[in-house]
């Protein structure tokens, strides 16, 4: 390969003999290190990509199975739930900037969970009943590098860790419901942030569900699965 090239216009001395062998090293070298490189980019996006998909399906049995149910146990107590209906409609016409717009005032919203209104002995029974998904879905390969989710299953089973820990959930102190309703309000934060993603991911691949999703909206007050 270092002799390429040595036809009618060649060096004509050893030293640009010599400086010409390096010269096409050093350029076949850089070639095939740029390839490397582009494949290895390709190779990492498709991996990624693939890591996305699974996560999704991953959220998407999540929400399916109990995060949109709990989204509407938070918001049954939310006091400023109203502010947050009027954002979190979604429909059909929104577009990609229209969830980054929505994301953006997520991020500057005040979440909160009454502590004196919460019923938080049908929160404990509601984790308690999905507490074997949850777990399994720690097991779950798909989340290995997306902290963002994970810290979600974290905060949520904490809060239920806090619930179970409690032997007698009617009789709590105020500051004790305080605190507790500080560990769902960082659930309920969480929830929303990823519930939002989600739908967008949805409404972009995956139409049938993105219907589905919409009639079934927590923060719908209108919402309903029967098409009508």
């Amino acid at each position: 390969m270092a002799t390429v090239g040595y036809g009618d216009i060649h060096p004509a001395t050893p030293v640009g003999k010599v400086l010409a062998i390096v010269l096409i090293v050093t350029g076949v070298g850089t070639f095939l290190g740029v390839i490397g490189n582009a494949t290895e980019i390709m190779l990492n996006r498709r991996e990624k990509e693939q890591r996305c998909q699974k996560l999704n399906m991953v959220q998407g049995l999540f929400f399916g199975e109990l995060g949109t149910d709990l989204i509407a146990m938070f918001a049954a107590f939310d006091p400023n739930i109203n502010a947050l209906r009027e954002k979190l409609v979604v429909t059909g016409e929104w577009s990609r900037h229209h969830f980054a717009s929505i994301s953006s005032t997520l991020n500057a919203h005040d979440f909160k969970v009454d502590p004196e209104g919460m019923d938080f002995i049908e929160v404990r029974e509601f984790l308690a009943r999905h507490k074997s998904f949850l777990l399994r879905l720690l097991e779950n390969p798909a989340l290995l590098g997306n902290e963002s989710f994970t810290e979600l299953l974290r905060a949520t089973f904490h809060l239920n860790a806090e619930l179970v820990s409690r032997k007698d959930l009617s009789t709590l102190p105020p500051s004790d419901k305080g605190h507790l309703a500080g560990d769902a309000k960082r659930v309920y934060a969480l929830l929303v942030h990823h519930w939002l993603t989600y739908m967008e991911h949805l409404k972009v691949h995956y139409p049938c569900l993105f219907s589905h999703a919409m009639r079934t909206n927590p923060f719908d007050t209108e919402a309903t699965p029967v098409v009508t």
